[in-house]
């Protein structure tokens, strides 16, 4: 770990290692690395709990679809990549890039050149009644 890191997040770092060593059971992982778990043990009345462990920056848009449904308990188990609901027209899924270097910058934004095309004229800005 880098030397920003503070003294908190490295102590939660190892909570989280070792619960998920002691109680964890893998269920999978998904194309970017990220580990899945369900907790060993079933609490009567309650439902169970699941956690990831993700590959690099904990972010929760890295986890993609088939593992999001699963992880809410909208699914039992997580969806096969041969399931029915992916489709082949279907593009990859990708984390949130804002804040990236990769985040879309529309023409004219500052960090894009900052030059757009001038406008066709057929835009006529409105102006309220005074």
């Amino acid at each position: 770990m880098s030397e920003s890191v503070s003294f908190w997040t490295r102590l939660a770092t190892l909570q989280v290692g070792f619960m998920t060593w002691r109680r964890g059971v893998l269920v999978g992982t998904d194309q970017a690395g990220n580990r899945y778990f369900r907790d060993r043990k079933r609490r009567p009345g309650k439902p169970e709990r699941r956690w990831v462990l993700f590959n690099g920056e904990p972010e929760a848009t890295k986890i993609p679809p088939e593992w999001y449904g699963w992880i809410h308990h909208t699914y039992d188990e997580p969806l096969a990549l041969d399931s029915v609901y992916h489709k082949p027209w279907q593009k990859a899924h990708q984390p949130n890039l804002s804040g990236t270097r990769a985040a879309y910058r529309p023409p004219g934004h500052p960090l894009a050149g900052g030059q757009r095309d001038r406008a066709t004229g057929d835009y006529q800005a409105w102006t309220p009644p005074r």
